[in-house]
């Protein structure tokens, strides 16, 4: 009597644990990597072109995986592409380099990979998150291409928070625009 009593209980908490889970989950992440300095380079008379490119077969940024359901997908709030290309601009032009749709120099940065995979079991998780940039500069004689990525991996108790994971994610890619700005090679190449 005493066993099936606490397998109830058991069972509700791990109902109750499951359904909030999925109660909570917002459709959307919002991705807002914050570049606190931009890196000290200066760009003196110099153009390029910018253009983002999703080269991702999908959109979605998490993919919360369960064993027996299917995966939860959720996408950024703003496209990814719009957001790397607002951040890259506003900091190069504090660096003093002039965007131009008619610049001989031709910067194209491809989002190869970003995801977050969560590997969510009944009382843990485990997070795996890529993000692969791709930067091909071209001008008139020569063209440059550079990789940049970032790889993490994770785990805890419970339930995978989305708002922990969404802060991650930012930082991550905060980081990566980061060490685009300060590139050494994409400075030089430029000049």
């Amino acid at each position: 009597m005493k066993y099936n009593l606490f397998s109830t209980k058991v069972s509700t908490l791990s109902l109750l644990l499951t359904l909030s889970a999925c109660a909570n989950l917002p459709s959307h992440l919002i991705v807002s990597p914050d570049i606190m300095v931009t890196p000290a380079v200066s760009y003196q008379n110099k153009q390029a072109q910018l253009s983002v490119v999703d080269m991702r077969t999908t959109n979605h940024v998490v993919q919360i995986l369960r064993d027996g359901e299917a995966a939860t997908l959720l996408s950024a709030q703003e496209s990814l592409e719009q957001t790397i290309e607002k951040r890259l601009s506003t900091h190069w032009k504090k660096q003093g380099l002039v965007l131009d749709s008619n610049a001989i120099n031709n910067i194209d940065v491809a989002i190869e990979k970003a995801v977050i995979s969560v590997n969510q079991q009944t009382m843990e998780y485990k997070v795996q998150t890529e993000i692969v940039l791709k930067v091909t500069i071209e001008n008139d004689k020569q063209t440059l291409t550079i990789t940049f990525q970032n790889r993490g991996n994770s785990d805890g108790p419970l339930q995978a928070d989305i708002a922990v994971l969404e802060r991650n994610f930012s930082q991550r890619l905060a980081k990566l625009l980061t060490q685009i700005l300060a590139s050494e090679k994409i400075t030089n190449f430029l000049k």
